[in-house]
Parts: structure tokens; C-alpha cells; sequence
């Protein structure tokens, strides 16, 4: 097959390409290369030469057109994703680029055969809870004044009473943030358009993906990202909040796996499905287990907790992934080997610094970052 892959040049989608082109399908990569993810028009070294690659964006009605010639299927990774304001380049990226994805190859008639698209947990928001009185919850947004309190957990939004943290299945999405907000607009208008026009389309909600070439200048996310190069500048890893929320973490290698395999499979078609580690863990003590695979001194692998809070975060969440082992995928790099290989990778890239001071100054600025 022919294959498009857009964000081809980036993190998850680099290694798509990787296992693509190891399965003997063509590739074409369509990614515009900007900050903060690339060096300003700069084609990563890993991307292979095997790949046709084209230089566009996906607001871009002509970049999609060629690059969608005499194509087969298309993996759709490109996004837009930060904790800043800027709330419509958000929508403008993940949403109307996906509806421009799909009016062209409607227009055209186009033969696709297949479109995976990468959504996200974030979806979910806080997602799914029990409530020992009011039973299964899914408690929207915590209150700014309930965390300058420095009150962590979310309360049932019947009762209010205490909530105890489910695995989070593909039934209900609850997006808080912008990010989110796009990527179930992204997916919503992906999976019906699919199923109207026959496209055969399938929804990916990944959990926190980690592993090489994820992208230092990115630094708003990823706990393994901010961590490892925090502990590998000789500073303290910062926990949000009290440290307790708890999150699952995958590696990149499983997630390309999860990728072809749903390309490959009818059975998904038009179908969610979770993509997670299947392991649940704190962040403070995810902070700790990172810190005990770099090897830090005693001094710097008990994280620094001050208080603050990230507006617009999620207290817990971790994917139910039962629907995606149905197919027969499952998870096999532990927490342990994924963290080494990032660190191992790390190590050897001449731009490795703490990026977190910077990106941590803009996020205050913009009222991100919140102290209690």
C-alpha cells in the first residue's frame, strides 16, 4: 500500500513510518516542520530516505491534494497541542484540518481504503469514578477555588462525596481543555463523515506516549519528556498539585504496533479504542522511578512538590484497554525498559537541556501554572 502519514516527521509518527516501511508499504510523510516540535523548517536525521516527504500543513487545501495523490491509507497525526491560550489554532489544526482531510477525498472521490486517526485521553477529562452513594460518576471540571484549597481529589457532582478512580472505557467523553476539546470534535467529525461516506476510519486515544525522538522544545507535556531532562541537568523534577494523580504511560513502540494493527484489521473500523500501558502509577513516584533509572544522586531523586496546580488538569486517569486486546494487541514494554530507551536516547541529542524553566515561566505568565 501507499500510505500518508501526516506529523510523519514527529514523534509517533516517525516511528509509524519505521514500521511501515519494515512491513514493505510505500510512505509518504506531510509535516510542516515548525517550533516547537521541529527546528524551524529542519528535517530530523531519524526521518529515512525511503519516505517521500513533503513539506505542508493540513489548514493547507493544496498540501493535502498532493499529498494525498494516488494514496491508500492515512495515519493523521498531526496536531496542535500546548497548554497556552490560544484556544482556535487548536481547533483550526486538529478540527478543520481533519474536515479538510475529509472534504477533499469526498470531492475527489478518492479511493481510501483506510484513515487512522490519533485522538487522546484527554478526552475523557477526569473520566469514569464510583460514588458509593450515587454510583458510577463522571465529575467535570474540579473548581479553581476548591484547588487553591489545595483540595486534590474530585467530589461526585451529586452528593459530593468522596469518588473512587474506575479504568476509564470508550463509552463517555468528557473534554476539559481545549486539546481535548479538539481531539473529540477531531474524531467525532473523522467517524461520522467515515461512516456516511464509507471511509473506513478508526480512532486512537492514546495514553501518555513515550519514548525517542520526543521532542525536547515541546515542553508541556509528557511526564517522562520534563523529568529525564530536568534529572539530566542536575535539577529536581516538579510534581503539580501533591503528586498523587495517577496516570498510565505507553511506549511508543506498542503504540506503532496498535497503529498497523488496526490498519490492517476490519474489525475497527469506525471504532474507538483505548491505547494505554495497562499499568497504573503515581506521578510523584513515576518522578521517583525515572530518577532511579538515570541514577541521580540521593539529593535530587525526591521530586520537589510546591503546591501548584496546572489549570485545567486531570486529578486521575487511566484507559480500560480491554477493547483494543480484543483484537489481540496488548501491551509488552514495561515502564522500565521504555524509560531507559528514552534516557539512553536522550544522552546522545546535542540540544538536551531543561527545557521546563522556560516553558514554566510562559505558562505562569499565561495563568496556567497556579500557586495555592
Amino acid at each position: 500500500m501507499r500510505i500518508l502519514v501526516t506529523g510523519g516527521a514527529g514523534f509517533i509518527g516517525s516511528h509509524t513510518v519505521d514500521l511501515l516501511l519494515q512491513h514493505g508499504h510505500r510512505v509518504r510523510i506531510l509535516d510542516n516542520l515548525t517550533p516547537p516540535v521541529h527546528i524551524e523548517g529542519q528535517l530530523p536525521a531519524y526521518v529515512p530516505r525511503d519516505a517521500e516527504f513533503i513539506l505542508g500543513d493540513v489548514r493547507d487545501r493544496a498540501a493535502w491534494e498532493r499529498a494525498l495523490a494516488d494514496v491508500d491509507a492515512v495515519f493523521h497525526f498531526a496536531a496542535y497541542q500546548d497548554y497556552l491560550t490560544d484556544f482556535s489554532k487548536f481547533f483550526h489544526v486538529n478540527t478543520v484540518g481533519t474536515a479538510l482531510l475529509y472534504e477533499i477525498v469526498v470531492a475527489q472521490k478518492l479511493p481510501i481504503q483506510k484513515i487512522v486517526l490519533a485522538s487522546s485521553q484527554a478526552t475523557y477529562g477526569e473520566g469514569k469514578y464510583a460514588c458509593a452513594t450515587d454510583g458510577v460518576q463522571y465529575p467535570p471540571l474540579r473548581p479553581v477555588e476548591q484547588l487553591m484549597r489545595r483540595e486534590w481529589e474530585p467530589r461526585c457532582p451529586v452528593c459530593g462525596g468522596a469518588l473512587k478512580m474506575l479504568l476509564t472505557d470508550e463509552a463517555h467523553v468528557n473534554p476539559h481543555n481545549q486539546y481535548a476539546m479538539s481531539k473529540f470534535t477531531q474524531e467525532m467529525l473523522a467517524l461520522n463523515f467515515g461512516r456516511r461516506y464509507n471511509i473506513p476510519t478508526v480512532a486512537l486515544r492514546f495514553s501518555i506516549v513515550q519514548g525517542p525522538r520526543q521532542s525536547f522544545r515541546n515542553a508541556y507535556s509528557g511526564a517522562l519528556r520534563i523529568f529525564a531532562t530536568r534529572l539530566l541537568s542536575n535539577h529536581t523534577p516538579i510534581c503539580y498539585e501533591d503528586g498523587q494523580q495517577v496516570r498510565d504511560f505507553v511506549s511508543v513502540r506498542d503504540v506503532v504496533r496498535a497503529n498497523l494493527l488496526v490498519l490492517q484489521d476490519p474489525r475497527a473500523d469506525y471504532q474507538v479504542f483505548n491505547v494505554g500501558g495497562g499499568r497504573a502509577i503515581s506521578i510523584v513516584e513515576f518522578a521517583r522511578l525515572v530518577a532511579r533509572r538515570i541514577g541521580a544522586t540521593t539529593n535530587v531523586v525526591a521530586p520537589e512538590i510546591p503546591g501548584q496546580f496546572r489549570f485545567g488538569d486531570t486529578r486521575h486517569i487511566v484507559s480500560d484497554i480491554s477493547k483494543l486486546r480484543a483484537l489481540g494487541w496488548e501491551p509488552h514494554v514495561a515502564f522500565e525498559e521504555s524509560i531507559d530507551e528514552y534516557i539512553t536516547w536522550a544522552r546522545t541529542q546535542p540540544d538536551l537541556r531543561d527545557y521546563y524553566v522556560d516553558a514554566e515561566r510562559e505558562m505562569k505568565k499565561r495563568g496556567t501554572i497556579r500557586e495555592t
